[in-house]
């Protein structure tokens, strides 16, 4: 049986018909020319989804604004459920999974509703080098195929859309489980889209400026970004005590958040510009400040991790003036 989700009669799927790994391109989001080409699975994984159904998913980067740190880890920011309803007509909610949720996602590409799924990495080839074939390791994609019989499927994960199958499909999809095993269920979410709501678009009665203006309300009126520094001073000695693979996990959580949402607050910052908020573009260079202080850091805290001294204050301390700097350029701008 095969189901492609962009191609399904019923319900009306927003993504086109010509989907393919083999030829789908990335939103410039996820250029490789960016400082931080990635940021987490969930917010690259909508950067793509939002890509493909022909909307521009930089309104609803404003999360970027409202991130914080709360003394252990940079906010693994998402796009939030309310945000994409206003801006797109996108309804996410969690579904309630009572059988081998394959089944549900099948039944979801038939009524053409999109799911989003917690999958094992393992099983993902698109991860080879990280987790493929090595680690088991959760992670979210979206399919957009599924065809039982040849156990193929097409999904998008991170910067791209791609392709498994075979054993990867039954592994990823808990069909090769050992007698008497029960796979836990993942998380899944399924996504209704208003057709009419997608294609007005996000500036319809400024519901885009809306969106900004309600994430600086609730943005941290501290400096986060100074935060984290302190934080990064401090266990600038644990991470040379407990080596590579704890840096690795430390720095994700840290380090690349922060950065990475920063270079998306000043793509945010530059489309307030074209949309007639003047000022706003002067915070962009101040937010990639930060993206680019942020890998700096995290390639001083690598050498750490293999025993090095290392020095980071001076860096940590730009980038909290940085992202100070920043976030009053947009306020004052809107």
């Amino acid at each position: 049986m095969t189901v492609n989700l962009s191609a399904t009669p019923v319900g009306g799927s927003p993504l086109p018909a010509t989907l393919d790994p083999a030829t789908y391109r990335s939103h410039a989001l996820h250029s490789s020319d960016r400082t931080w080409s990635e940021t987490n699975c969930y917010v690259d994984l909508w950067i793509e989804l939002l890509h493909a159904m022909g909307a521009d998913p930089t309104p609803a980067l404003a999360f970027a604004l409202s991130a914080g740190f709360d003394g252990r880890q940079w906010d693994f920011v998402k796009f939030q459920p309310e945000d994409l309803r206003l801006l797109y007509g996108i309804d996410v909610a969690e579904m309630n999974i009572w059988k081998p949720f394959g089944e549900h996602l099948v039944e979801n590409m038939h009524d053409g509703v999109l799911s989003t799924v917690e999958i094992d990495a393992f099983y993902l080839p698109d991860t080879d080098g990280t987790s493929y074939g090595r680690e088991h390791t959760k992670t979210t994609i979206v399919p957009t195929t599924i065809d039982t019989d040849a156990r193929r499927l097409d999904y998008f994960h991170n910067a791209g859309l791609f392709r498994l199958e075979g054993d990867d499909f039954d592994g990823a999809l808990a069909r090769s489980l050992p007698p008497g095993a029960v796979a836990l269920p993942p998380y899944v979410e399924r996504i209704l889209v208003d057709r009419d709501a997608l294609a007005a678009g996000p500036e319809v009665d400024d519901h885009d400026l809306d969106v900004v203006r309600s994430h600086l309300a609730r943005a941290d009126r501290g400096n986060p970004v100074e935060r984290l520094g302190r934080r990064v001073i401090e266990d600038v000695a644990l991470v040379r005590e407990s080596g590579p693979d704890f840096f690795h996990l430390w720095s994700f959580g840290t380090l690349r958040q922060c950065g990475s949402t920063a270079e998306l607050a000043a793509d945010l910052a530059e489309y307030l510009e074209r949309r007639g908020v003047v000022g706003a573009a002067a915070a962009a260079e101040p937010f990639r400040a930060v993206a680019s202080g942020a890998k700096s850091v995290q390639f001083r805290m690598a050498r750490a991790a293999r025993g090095r001294e290392v020095d980071v204050s001076e860096s940590v301390a730009a980038m909290a003036t940085a992202w100070q700097t920043g976030m009053d350029k947009v306020r004052s701008a809107l």
